[in-house]
């Protein structure tokens, strides 16, 4: 092996080591550990010998968003997003638009000597919010559930309304440097924008259904888990390449494959597809923000050549900042007196003053502006200075997100009710024992040894039971106490296995297979406890 390559690899362990240390020791001081991330990657940026990394945005793109997008997906509602649609449509279209032209105008005005086009495009690059950042800062607080799907959805469809938005800006930005190139024209925008919202769901919606059909064929978790893999980029290149919108086509497919999960895939095949993606999201979502950090010393080189001076760039900063938060905080108040004042069947939907001002201190970017703002083309006028102006606006709304903790306490805003989230897990497990001790009722012959229908009927009837006789007030409830003492008898289980082990009493096939099953049942009671926005 060559120094080169040898050289590579350790740089690719240290980011990764880097990566979960960071990540770990900022979730024990309880400090947002994406702002962590870019803070030590901007200071080990300027660190002598420390090579200087260059964004390659066809790299993030094509290599990094699509995985990172149906992570997201498969993961979000359907259901959820179906019920909020309207209010999703709202900021993923509405508000993109606006903030494109606020913002456009804004630098349009504060930077010397850059176009028109090239402000807009510029606003383009800002506007959307980013799926990764949001749920790596909004998705660990305790939000109300609906503001969650409201701001996970906006974050997974608003990339394709500001990327159609960036390439009409940069179709003009090439037609102001080459007179002859063809001209663009409103009609055009718009017709561009249909072709790839149906380009884009329409692939979407056949890559799940093909792929959907395949996987119900499986029978090996290996083998569903390595299709899963690649599906986000089967999804997304090809529509890309259709002139769709690639991240539309992942976000479909992964919500459609998400929700038909249940019955497309075997149970083993859903559990390794959920702790593979968590891993992969988890390693992907905080690289990418100490990817960030490391690119700072590049971008910063390439802009000292196109800056103004120190004071003028810190003003324009701060002026762009304020517009991007504006244009965010103006548009939700808009869009919260139509709720509040509109039609009828908008008044029902009940968004609140409060609802509104936490989701426009939500506006955080990420991995898609950083990405958007080098596929500018080499005629942009400041091209080197609007990369730079495009990472602080990165950084600065990174940082506005760590208020978001303390908005969300001063707006008293109720968080989701966990007691009663699992009251309803509990219900629904019982409705569904009962329609299984039917169907045993159904199956039962004489052949059948009694001492396995009587325990198949204490199993299913326990819940039930919990539920009609809660015990004494002031009491444990039947099924917090079960699974708290279950756990205690699976952990001693556990370490009599261990010392078995230890001992050589038994073969390791044997000890393996017993350790699995008391895994299996351990999960299982994990699985019972509600999301608390892990």
């Amino acid at each position: 092996m060559d120094g080169e390559t040898l050289g590579t690899i350790i740089w690719i362990v240290a980011f990764i080591v880097t990566t979960v240390a960071v990540t770990g020791l900022a979730g024990r001081a309880g400090i947002s550990a994406p702002i962590v991330l870019v803070v030590v990657g901007a200071v080990v940026s300027f660190i002598p010998g420390v090579p200087t990394i260059e964004v390659e945005p066809d790299l993030i793109l094509y290599g990094l968003l699509p995985p990172l997008l149906f992570a997201a997906a498969i993961r979000t509602s359907f259901a959820d997003v179906r019920a909020r649609r309207d209010g999703i449509l709202l900021l993923s279209v509405g508000l993109v638009a606006f903030t494109v032209v606020a913002v456009g105008l804004t630098a349009w005005l504060v930077i010397p000597a850059i176009s028109l086009a090239a402000a807009f495009a510029f606003g383009a690059v800002v506007a959307p919010t980013d799926a990764v950042a949001v749920t790596a800062i909004a998705g660990k607080l305790r939000l109300p559930r609906r503001l969650v799907t409201v701001l996970e959805g906006e974050s997974l469809l608003n990339d394709a309304t500001a990327l159609v938005a960036l390439n009409a800006a940069i179709a003009a930005i090439v037609a102001a440097a080459h007179p002859n190139a063809e001209a663009l024209t409103p009609w055009g925008i718009v017709l561009e924008f249909v072709v790839a919202v149906v380009v884009g769901v329409g692939f979407g919606l056949a890559i799940g259904f093909g792929l959907g059909f395949i996987r119900k064929q499986l029978k090996s978790p290996v083998l569903d888990t390595s299709l899963s893999l690649v599906t986000p980029y089967l999804a997304f290149i090809p529509a890309q390449l259709l002139h769709g919108s690639g991240v539309l086509a992942v976000v479909v497919a992964g919500l459609f494959l998400g929700f038909r999960a249940p019955v497309i895939q075997t149970a083993q095949a859903r559990i390794a597809e959920s702790l593979n993606w968590r891993t992969i999201q988890f390693l992907l979502e905080n690289a990418v923000f100490l990817f960030i950090g490391l690119s700072l010393f590049g971008i910063f080189q390439g802009a000292v050549a196109d800056s103004p001076g120190v004071w003028p760039t810190v003003l324009i900063s701060a002026a762009l900042l304020l517009a991007v938060f504006l244009s965010r905080l103006l548009w939700m108040l808009f869009t919260t007196s139509v709720y509040r004042f509109g039609p009828r069947w908008l008044r029902e939907r009940g968004w609140s003053w409060r609802n509104g001002l936490a989701v426009s201190v939500a506006g955080i970017r990420g991995v898609v502006t950083l990405a958007a703002v080098f596929l500018l083309p080499v005629e942009t006028p400041g091209r080197s200075f609007l990369q730079f102006l495009a990472f602080v606006v990165v950084v600065g709304t990174l940082l506005g997100g760590a208020f978001l903790p303390f908005v969300i306490r001063r707006l008293k805003l109720p968080p989701p009710d966990f007691s009663q989230e699992q009251s309803e897990v509990h219900m629904l497990m019982a409705e569904a024992q009962t329609v299984g001790l039917a169907r045993l009722e159904e199956e039962v012959t004489d052949a059948v040894d009694q001492r396995v229908v009587d325990r198949l009927r204490i199993n299913a009837n326990f819940l039930n039971d919990a539920l009609q006789n809660p015990g004494e007030e002031g009491a444990e409830p039947p099924a917090k106490a079960y699974a708290r003492l279950r756990r205690v008898m699976i952990a001693a289980e556990r370490d009599a296995v261990l010392a078995a082990r230890a001992e050589g009493r038994y073969q390791e096939r044997a000890v393996k297979a017993v350790l699995a099953k008391i895994d299996v049942e351990e999960t299982e009671i994990d699985l019972g406890k509600p999301s608390r926005g892990e």
